[in-house]
């Protein structure tokens, strides 16, 4: 394909690069990518992907535009965000004003089993830049099918990751790598939304993304499948893993006789642990009803003179410096055990981490350990007001039923077995949107 003779002055810049040159960039404009995912990854891959000339750009995103996605998701503006736009229109609209000889196709519907193959149908070369692992396996297996590679990218945190899937005849796909889904709360299933992410971060992947998909459409990617990790804290902050070639016993692109059914008939949500629940007002576990309360009962106890209950805030230290609710006091659970075959989160000794207690009558602060909180909590709580219940909160109300059930197993044990321990549906975010609009939501 042809270029015009203003994209030659446009592109001179990676014209002129040896190994590159004037075939390469026919190429790119011949070119179609499809990237799976408008935000943190996805945006810095477009705009790097549609300012290098690529020449139609796919872009696949049912979601819409918030204010909280700005800090890392450069393409889309205040504008965008307070009319609540899809993402995939928002990002078509920067990316006009970048090259406006790219050809846009903007996709709004969510990609699903029953639409991914016909979506996807038509690009030489996808980028997974989705933010869960239902969608990576989905992505990953209708590339194996369409015999089309995948560039696949994350981050959280400082730490982020890619991977270059189903290139050649011995390139893994997703599933080699990955045979089994990370289950729903497990820290590695976790989005940023839970963990936090810095900008810069997925500004970094995304644009590598970007580079390894235009280094194999002009033909100049070379070297065996490796996985990139990146930690911003590390030094030196990227190093490579060597990757095993395509597994024959993958269900997905090894042998014919062991591959899985079709991928219209595959339940990818409920192969990662089934649908991840409404955080705000069921959380991750539904739990017990009778252990779970409104936000409203909280504010109805701390609105009494004294304050008739406790609040004991398990959120980490860096998130309980953000904002809390007063007199709470101040404890953080890191490491997650197994009891009777459910999930705890319990104090790890390892940390030199510390608990506020501020009672709720009085604004003074008595420090403990932490991991005295739960080996006696009746001698932790004894200084507050004897027999109140407890109000265990966090952000958004899934570490909090975890955090009580073995505050509560602990008080059965005790001298005060029938001290009242509950945990706030919806968390503190809960407590934002029907309470106190005032207080911050992050």
């Amino acid at each position: 394909m042809d270029l015009t003779l203003p994209e030659y002055q446009r592109y001179g810049r990676q014209l002129i690069l040896d190994g590159f040159g004037l075939p390469a960039q026919r190429k790119l404009k011949a070119a179609a990518v499809a990237v799976v995912g408008a935000g943190g990854l996805g945006c810095p891959a477009l705009q790097y992907l549609a300012a290098a000339g690529v020449g139609r750009l796919g872009i696949i995103d049912h979601d819409v535009v918030e204010v909280s996605n700005l800090q890392r998701q450069v393409l889309h503006n205040e504008n965008t965000a307070n009319m609540n736009m899809p993402k995939a229109e928002s990002a078509a609209l920067a990316l006009r004003k970048i090259n406006s000889s790219v050809k846009l196709d903007v996709h709004t519907t969510q990609l699903e089993p029953l639409n991914a193959r016909e979506i996807l149908t038509g690009y030489d070369i996808v980028l997974d830049c989705s933010d869960n692992a239902p969608t990576r396996y989905l992505v990953s297996d209708t590339c194996v099918a369409l015999g089309v590679p995948l560039v696949s990218g994350a981050a959280l945190g400082f730490d982020g990751q890619l991977c270059v899937y189903n290139l050649g005849e011995d390139g893994p796909c997703y599933r080699c790598l990955f045979p089994s889904a990370p289950q729903p709360g497990v820290a590695g299933a976790r989005s940023c939304a839970e963990a936090g992410v810095l900008g810069p971060i997925t500004g970094t992947i995304g644009t590598l993304q970007a580079l390894e998909a235009i280094k194999i459409v002009a033909g100049v990617y070379d070297g065996p499948p490796t996985l990139l990790l990146f930690s911003a804290l590390n030094t030196p902050p990227f190093r490579t893993v060597k990757l095993r070639k395509r597994s024959k016993t993958c269900a997905t692109c090894g042998e014919e006789g062991k591959k899985s059914r079709s991928i219209e008939e595959t339940d990818y949500i409920q192969f990662c642990g089934g649908r991840t629940p409404d955080w705000v007002t069921t959380g991750l576990l539904k739990g017990d009803s009778t252990k779970r309360v409104a936000v409203s009962e909280l504010r109805d106890a701390l609105q009494m003179e004294p304050p008739a209950c406790h609040i004991v805030d398990v959120r980490p230290r860096v998130e309980f410096g953000i904002c809390s609710l007063p007199g709470s006091i101040s404890t953080s659970y890191f490491r997650t055990y197994r009891v009777s075959h459910a999930q705890y989160v319990l104090p790890s000794s390892a940390y030199n981490v510390r608990l506020s207690m501020i009672c709720c009558s009085l604004q003074s602060r008595l420090d403990v350990p932490l991991a005295e909180l739960v080996s006696s909590p009746e001698a932790q709580l004894a200084n507050t007001s004897g027999n109140q219940p407890i109000f265990v909160v966090c952000r958004l109300g899934n570490d909090s039923q975890l955090a009580a059930d073995v505050l509560r197993g602990s008080l059965e044990s005790s001298s005060n077995p029938t001290r009242r321990v509950v945990d706030v549906v919806g968390g503190l975010r809960s407590w934002s949107k029907q309470i106190d609009p005032l207080f911050p939501v992050y």
